[in-house]
């Protein structure tokens, strides 16, 4: 195989993996270390600073330490495709899977923890399955399967949802099931995007291993011979209207709903929380992935304020305040998300609050109480943005926000966040949260998104060979 094949698998390999990544997870990045003979470097592939940071611990476990090479020595039995799994290295912020064989001592792929996940179980398979194509690849005695792993890993969502749920079933109900994933998550899907008179569905769809349904309290249930098929995706949804707003849940064998129930549910249920426009999937308590749009995704639906909670521990301000402001922005932002409004909020940390053009108050309205947050975010529905100071209260609404322009406006952003953009670059001490109409939410300071990432553009023309863990560690 040419020096030069190999490097397009990879590079193709990690392309496909990011790019699927960031549908499922937002925006995402991967790292890879490499090593393709017992006596060859590792190497270290990081086209976007993934592992910028973690260098000491890398150190540690790769270079000062070699008993991760003792894995190449695995008993034979192992196939060319095949990884012995390595330990976790347990990097900070990261998710990892890597392994080694005889013939590739270190494959390790890397990729970020979002801290909205609903579970890490789904990006681990994604890890294990670009692993597995990576070998692939490298083992192919020709170039049929140049770019063959991008493509693959792009779409692989529901197939790492479904990898990771059967693994899971195995381990709670044995390895001898008759409920089939894929099919069942095909359900949820179409069910998901199926209107009734116009509206969302909402409800919950259990689906159960057939063998124990025995085992459950039907409030009511349907003769064999007159089961709904889960094939008829229009008349599960008629049934999810027997569910509504209630603790009862529509009863599944996997091919038809057999009946309703309210009691506890077996191990090893797979359960669908319809919410309207989006819902969550379920192992028993256990929650795995949200879907909407028709496609499953990793996020709890839950706001990303992690650059907000750094941006006050940078600031002057004592633990206990810091906690109190970003209780009550994460409040109004949540609140604004679920009502699907856009909002500004200023968070001004000045000692003496400036004063911003739009509607004052004759006296700050307190946000630490019940009532005082609720009328906040009735507040944020009007056009403007609120004005919410150091003292946790808030000193007006509807605030208008200029400045002139700079360079790190976006113009695909829209007006409320190209003035946030504008106003906080001639503006110290203010921090600024936009929230999108569509639930994206930027965190903006001294004119610059905090949120923000830099895509991957793959420079054209012959693709270079990435530099060994000791070259790497020595770059500025």
């Amino acid at each position: 195989m040419s020096s030069a094949y190999r490097k397009l698998c990879i590079y193709h390999t990690l392309d496909g993996l990011r790019e699927g990544l960031s549908h499922f997870s937002g925006p995402s990045r991967a790292a890879l270390l490499l090593s393709l003979a017992p006596q060859d470097p590792i190497r270290v592939l990081d086209p976007q600073f993934l592992l910028d940071g973690h260098q000491p611990k890398l150190r540690e476990l790769f270079l000062d330490c070699t008993a991760w090479r003792a894995a190449c020595n695995a008993p034979e039995g192992l196939r060319p495709f095949e990884l012995r799994p390595l330990q976790d290295p347990q990097l900070t912020g990261l998710l990892a899977f890597g392994g080694s064989n005889r013939e590739v001592p270190l494959l390790m792929w890397f990729t970020e923890e979002h801290p909205d996940l609903c579970s890490k179980g789904p990006t681990l398979r994604w890890l294990e399955h670009a692993a597995a194509q990576l070998l692939l690849d490298l083992a192919a005695s020709n170039d049929l399967r140049d770019g063959a792993s991008g493509f693959v890993l792009q779409g692989y969502a529901t197939h790492a949802v479904r990898d990771y749920i059967v693994d899971r079933r195995n381990e709670l109900v044995g390895l001898d099931t008759h409920l089939r994933v894929y099919p069942t998550l095909d359900t949820i899907l179409g069910i998901s995007h199926t209107r009734e008179e116009g509206a969302w569905p909402r409800g919950r769809l259990a689906f159960v291993e057939p063998a124990l349904l025995r085992d459950i309290h039907f409030l009511a249930s349907f003769p064999r011979m007159e089961q709904p098929s889960l094939a008829n995706l229009r008349h599960c949804r008629k049934l999810m209207l027997a569910v509504e707003s209630s603790d009862r849940a529509l009863v599944s064998d996997g091919r038809t709903i057999v009946g309703i129930t309210r009691e506890p549910l077996p191990q090893g249920t797979i359960l669908a929380d319809f919410q309207g426009r989006h819902g969550f999937l379920f192992l028993d308590d256990e929650i795995i992935a949200s879907f909407a749009d028709g496609a499953f995704q990793s996020t709890n639906r839950k706001p990303n304020l992690v650059q907000l909670e750094e941006a006050l521990l940078e600031s002057s301000l004592g633990y206990d305040r810091q906690h109190e402001l970003f209780r009550i922005v994460s409040g109004i932002v949540a609140c604004a998300q679920e009502r699907k409004h856009g909002c500004t909020i200023v968070l001004d940390l000045r000692e003496a609050p400036r004063s911003l053009a739009g509607q004052t108050l004759h006296a700050p309205l307190n946000l630490t109480t019940a009532e005082g947050m609720d009328l906040a975010c009735s507040f944020a529905k009007v056009d403007g943005a609120l004005h919410i100071g150091r003292d946790a209260h808030l000193h007006g609404f509807a605030c208008l926000l200029d400045g002139r322009a700079v360079p790190g406006e976006n113009r695909a952003r829209g007006a409320r966040y190209n003035s946030a953009v504008r106003f906080t670059a001639t503006n110290d001490e203010l921090i600024v949260i936009v929230v999108s109409a569509d639930r994206p939410v930027s965190i903006i300071q001294r004119g610059i998104e905090l949120t923000a990432r830099c895509a991957w553009t793959p420079l054209p023309g012959r693709v270079p060979t990435p530099p060994t863990l000791e070259e790497w560690l020595k770059l500025p």
